[in-house]
């Protein structure tokens, strides 16, 4: 098990999403596994794109924040 300031960390890997039997397996670090419908992955990639966005944008020395 992690330390708890380990958990504080963001994970710097990506997910690997594949499609199977029409629906969206998401495979993570660490074991993270889920599956979605088609329609809930792509509002949850989306969603990722978009917080992304922000998340740059918050970074020290960013021209955006």
């Amino acid at each position: 098990m992690k330390s708890p300031s380990a958990e504080l960390q963001p994970e710097t890997e990506p997910g690997i999403a594949t499609a199977e039997q029409g629906v969206v397996v998401l495979d993570g670090p660490d074991g993270l596994a889920t599956t979605m419908t088609a329609d809930a992955a792509a509002r949850t990639g989306q969603s990722l794109i978009d917080a992304a966005a922000i998340a740059r944008s918050q970074m020290p020395g960013s021209n955006d924040a």
